[in-house]
Order: C-alpha cells, then sequence, then structure tokens
C-alpha cells in the first residue's frame, strides 16, 4: 500500500497519449484561481486515493474535518484509485475533483501532460507560505516551476533492526557505516546444515520490499543526473551502491537467495520476514512502527538512520509521499483547492491523520505539535524529516520510467547477467535519456 508498491506503474506510452489528450492552456486548465466555495454553499466533492481499509477509514475521517469550514460539503471519497485509473478518468472525462496519488515520481508526467492543474494562481491568491514545508517536501510536489500538487502526510525511510537478532551475533550497537552493516549482515546471518537461509542478516536482493535504488541511493549519495542527462555511469555513488549490494548477494549465494525469498510473506501482510524474525535488518519506511506493534509484538525492534560509507553523509534519508492535485476537468476546482489546503496546512488534520496511519507529517508546525504521538521508534523518522539531509527522486516527464529501469538493471546486475557494471550503467544512462528525448519534454 505504500508509494514504491502500491501504486501501478504508468508506462512511457501512457504518459505520452496523456500529454496529447490532457494537455491545455498553458499546460493546464483554469490559469487562474477559481472562487472559493460560500461557507455554507451546498456541493459534493468527488475525491480518489489508493487508500483501502483501516487507511481509507482514517483518511476518510481527515477528509471529514474540512466540513468545520464548509458544513454543507459532501466529501465523496472513492478508494483504491491507482494513477493509472487517475489517467484513465481524465482521458475519459470521468474526473475527480481531487486526485491523490501515492506516487510522487508520477509528479513530472501529471505538470508537464496538464493532467494536473497548476495552483499557482491559487497559491499566490491566497499568500500561501510554501516555506511551511520542508525543501525536501516542496521539491516532489512540483516539477520545472509547475506546482501542481500538495502533499498530504510524508514517507521517510531508515533502518530497522532486530534487538534480539544483533545481540545473538554479539553486535552491541546497530550499524552506521557500510562496513559495520556487512559485518552485522554476516554475523547476524543463520543458515541450516545444506546451506539454507532460516535468517537472513540483511536482505540485499534489489526491487524487494523497501530494498530499492531509489530509496538506497540518498545514503550513498548517488546521483541520478547531471546537466539534465542521466549520469548513473559517472556517479561515484551507484557503482558504490551497486557493488556493496552484490558483495551482499555473492556471499548469501544468488540461488540460496531466491530460494530464502521465494518463502517469505507478501511485504504487508503479517507474514512479512521481518516480522517472522527471518530478516535482521532492513531498511523501510516509518509506516512499519505501525504494523509491527500491529502485527508483531513479539519482535523487539529498534530504528536508525541507514548506515553509509562517509561519516558526514550518516542521516541521509529517502523521502518521498501522497500528492494531491486538481485533475482537468474537475468540477469544483475553487472548492478542490480549499480542500487541498485544509489538508496541506491544517495541523490538527494533520497532526491526527499521521497518529492514526504512522506516517510523517509534512509541515514543520505540525512536527513540532505536542499533540503528535512519537516513541522511540517513530522520534528517528521525524528527527530524519526536520534535517536538512532528505532527498528524493529526480522528477522527470516519463513518469518512474527511469526509476524501473534502475531496478530492472540492478536485478540483472546482481544475479550476473550482467559481467560489466560500468558499461551496463551507460547503457541505462543511454535508455533514459532517449526516453526522455522522445517524451518531448
Amino acid at each position: 500500500m505504500r508509494k514504491h508498491t502500491r501504486a501501478a506503474l504508468l508506462c512511457v506510452a501512457a504518459a505520452l497519449t496523456l500529454t496529447a489528450c490532457a494537455a491545455g492552456k498553458g499546460g493546464g486548465a483554469n490559469s487562474d484561481a477559481a472562487a472559493a466555495p460560500g461557507k455554507d454553499e451546498k456541493l459534493t466533492l468527488t475525491v480518489w486515493s489508493n487508500y483501502s481499509d483501516r487507511e481509507y477509514e482514517e483518511v476518510t475521517k481527515a477528509l471529514k474535518t474540512f466540513n468545520q469550514k464548509f458544513p454543507n460539503i459532501e466529501i465523496k471519497h472513492e478508494g483504491s484509485q491507482d494513477d493509472d485509473k487517475i489517467t484513465a478518468g481524465i482521458r475519459s472525462g470521468n474526473t475527480p475533483d481531487v486526485a491523490l496519488s501515492f506516487t510522487t515520481d508520477n509528479i513530472g508526467q501529471f505538470c508537464s501532460s496538464g493532467a494536473f492543474q497548476p495552483l499557482k494562481s491559487y497559491i499566490d491568491r491566497d499568500k500561501v507560505d510554501l516555506n511551511q514545508l520542508t525543501p525536501a517536501v516542496q521539491q516532489y510536489t512540483e516539477y520545472k516551476g509547475n506546482r501542481c500538487a500538495m502533499p498530504m502526510l510524508t514517507d521517510v525511510y531508515a533502518m530497522y533492526y532486530n534487538k534480539d537478532k544483533l545481540t545473538e551475533a554479539g553486535i552491541t550497537a546497530p550499524p552506521k557505516t557500510l562496513d559495520e552493516l556487512y559485518d552485522a549482515a554476516v554475523k547476524a546471518t543463520k543458515k541450516a546444515p545444506n546451506g539454507d537461509i532460516e535468517v537472513a542478516g540483511y536482505l540485499p536482493t534489489m526491487g524487494f520490499y523497501a530494498n530499492r535504488p531509489t530509496i538506497l541511493a540518498p545514503t550513498f549519495g548517488a546521483e541520478w543526473e547531471k546537466d539534465g542527462k542521466s549520469s548513473l555511469a559517472t556517479s561515484a555513488g551507484f557503482t558504490e551502491m551497486m557493488t556493496f549490494q552484490k558483495k551482499l548477494v555473492d556471499f548469501y549465494g544468488y540461488d540460496a537467495l531466491e530460494r530464502f525469498r521465494a518463502g517469505l510473506g507478501q511485504e504487508y501482510s503479517a507474514d512479512h520476514a521481518f516480522h517472522q524474525g527471518k530478516i535482521a535488518i532492513m531498511v523501510d519506511g516509518e509506516y512499519r512502527t505501525a504494523f509491527l506493534k500491529a502485527q508483531a509484538p513479539q519482535i523487539k525492534f529498534g530504528t536508525a538512520p541507514f548506515p553509509t560509507s562517509k561519516n558526514a553523509e550518516y542521516g541521509t534519508a529517502f523521502t518521498t509521499g501522497t500528492i494531491m492535485g486538481i485533475p482537468k476537468g474537475a468540477k469544483n476546482p475553487g472548492a478542490a483547492w480549499e480542500l487541498i489546503k485544509h489538508l496541506t496546512f491544517d495541523t490538527d488534520t494533520i497532526v491526527g491523520l499521521s497518529n492514526a496511519i504512522k506516517n510523517v507529517p509534512s509541515t514543520k508546525a505540525a512536527m513540532e505539535s505536542p499533540k503528535l504521538e512519537v516513541d522511540e521508534q517513530f522520534k528517528t523518522f521525524i528527527d530524519l524529516a526536520k534535517s536538512d539531509k532528505l532527498k528524493g527522486n529526480p522528477v522527470t516527464p516519463i513518469g518512474d520510467a527511469h526509476i524501473k529501469a534502475v531496478t530492472d538493471f540492478s536485478v540483472s546486475y546482481q544475479s550476473g547477467k550482467v559481467p560489466d557494471l560500468a558499461a551496463g550503467l551507460k547503457e541505462v544512462d543511454k535508455n533514459i535519456d532517449d526516453l526522455i528525448a522522445k517524451s518531448g519534454k
């Protein structure tokens, strides 16, 4: 249900098609801000999101706090609507007033195609202070100066460790460097007499759970682009990340890792490998604290920034989050903006939802609120969110096609199908640059 797994990937062809059918004057509809509704005006706002189950219920409660300001506006919240459905709705004219997306990687496509309307006129009219948001959050909600979305809570990623597993392995403190992480992974690993993995100190398989190039890249200082071109091959951080992960894959043996991974539970089920004590160390988002306490109270766990190769980079973390936009063709854009503004900046609403679904608040005021529930494990993520070391993914007009390309390559490299790392990264750079060139943006 999180951003990197629960949102469907938008293919490049869909992105290009949407550009043709959704683009309007100035790259989006309504260059001027639509009027806000009157306090007693009656209308229905349709909101699409990809939330489900308990989170859907909690988000619905948060949406209804808007009625404190506009008591006669009915909010119709439709869950399980991923980015593919949002895109299809815009193309067909079946458009919600507000769309919530879990995929910040698609912000470039949403903004550049006109799928989400530009918000600058609303922000200027209402004198909104965007500095209430952290710099990283500001970055992942706009594209080339076109702000077409606002945030609703944030995800921050860090290291989780099983305290008992580390103690059993003779490790007295969570690792802070890559050398310490490798050492801890080896020591905490347990194998059966036949060599099968019973407990993985750290599971290095790229693309599995939150162990993804996008999430790990900031902690390796990996640079995605330079001078407008993909720069994976020339980034020392990307080489270091791939090499480190491959070193661990070789320690376990690729086939042994695949057999082990095949028997692990799904990422958002109670059978998650960390919940079952089958992984000692992993990277994941702050939301995992709530899952663990609800589904695996027997696991004694701690959280800390993910290890880095350089001491100065310790505390660097990846961030992403839910984004909200007014789709092209929305029937009530003025009221939609008022709802988005409320969900973005109303401190009590943000804090209440953060406490309910354990995401990090996206405003500075909410992070400082005395009403925010912060325990020892969650504090790690709040501290990271307050720092100046948060980093997101580069925003491109091809959605997340560049990210899929890197992930697919990393899987091939780990399996031994790509013997030459440098040459492989150069090929990925070329493919990404070609995709962007074909987009015409």
